[in-house]
């Protein structure tokens, strides 16, 4: 908790600061920063009024001595991305904004929220940018992003393949098909079965933005694996805030003993809201036992996104053809999610 405490005590150092905005900037596991930031009320290291969180005297000492003279800041043109999309894709992304307004709402029963369309498109133009999209087959298991539609509005990939469990996203991409001229492939397809043979070693790409309980994210990332080709690559998203370096670390095992080495980690890469109006993921700030103000806005859900390929043959076959079982939510890690104990231990 020490690195917590150090962190909030720099962020307050400067200006009052909400739950939200102390979240925005945090790269630390969510219970983690909540549970700190209890204690540090309780030693009246910090108070709050329920609007924001500042320092009291006790803990303005501190404050490390002219730590504030040195400052830093993300980049305000990509957001840390490294990527810019340009030319065409701005086009896209115009067209995908207009698209994305008629999408099935998330549903709960499916632990599904989406990001915010110009992250769905840099990702698209990263993915174009490393050769992963032209003339490329791709797949996709689980599309709430919706990074089927901007795929294929590019007229770049020689095929676009969408598995997920909604039925209403089938129905939905297929309105989109017929409405654009697009030829998006969707299968209702749940990931704790077995991946369907024909599908098996067939893509150059895969992407996903996995479950992130310890079984969710191997299903996801191994189904992936196993649809891919000799020297194949995927894209995925993975979570600080929900996901505690214990599962980062299982996942980049799981990949090297599939012959998979990681190319790029790029932190921060997607944000998220998180209240959808049908689904609130905001709701646990209510039993946190201090008063927090309603978001005003502020995207402070991030998503890091891995890179990976595969040297060679994958070798994901057998892990691909198996049942599993998979659990939505994880008891211990998980905040976000109403059926999760929601109030701090």
């Amino acid at each position: 908790m020490k690195k917590i405490e150090e962190y909030v005590v720099n962020e307050l150092a400067s200006s009052k600061k909400s739950l939200w905005q102390l979240l925005e900037n945090s790269q630390f596991p969510l219970k983690d920063l909540v549970q700190a930031l209890g204690e540090m009320r309780k030693r009246e290291i910090i108070r709050t009024d329920g609007t924001g969180f500042v320092l009291t005297p006790r803990g303005r000492k501190k404050v490390p001595r002219d730590s504030s003279l040195y400052r830093s800041s993300i980049c305000d043109h990509c957001w840390g991305k490294r990527i810019v999309p340009q030319g065409k894709f701005q086009e896209v992304l115009a067209e995908f904004q207009k698209i994305a307004r008629g999408r099935p709402a998330p549903s709960l029963e499916f632990f599904q929220g989406y990001m915010r369309e110009e992250d769905v498109v840099a990702r698209a133009a990263l993915m174009h940018r490393y050769g992963d999209v032209l003339r490329r087959k791709i797949v996709l298991i689980g599309d709430d992003d919706l990074l089927s539609v901007v795929l294929s509005l590019t007229g770049m990939p020689s095929r676009v393949c969408v598995l997920d469990v909604d039925e209403r996203l089938g129905n939905f991409l297929k309105e989109v098909n017929r409405d654009y001229g697009l030829d998006i492939e969707f299968r209702i397809y749940n990931v704790a079965e077995p991946l369907p043979e024909d599908l098996i070693g067939s893509f150059d790409v895969f992407s996903s933005e996995p479950l992130e309980t310890m079984s969710g994210l191997k299903a996801f990332v191994g189904r992936g694996v196993g649809c891919l080709r000799d020297n194949g690559c995927g894209y995925f998203g993975l979570t600080v805030l929900e996901a505690s370096y214990k599962k980062w670390l299982a996942v980049e095992k799981l990949l090297l003993r599939m012959n998979c080495v990681i190319t790029d980690i790029i932190k921060d890469f997607s944000r998220y809201p998180m209240n959808y109006g049908t689904v609130n993921y905001e709701s646990f700030a209510a039993n946190l036992g201090f008063p927090v103000e309603k978001s005003s806005g502020v995207n402070w859900y991030k998503s890091t996104l891995f890179r990976f390929e595969a040297l060679g043959r994958p070798r994901g076959v057998s892990f691909a053809r198996k049942k599993l079982k998979v659990a939505a939510v994880d008891m211990e890690e998980d905040l976000t999610h109403p059926w999760a104990n929601a109030k701090p231990k």
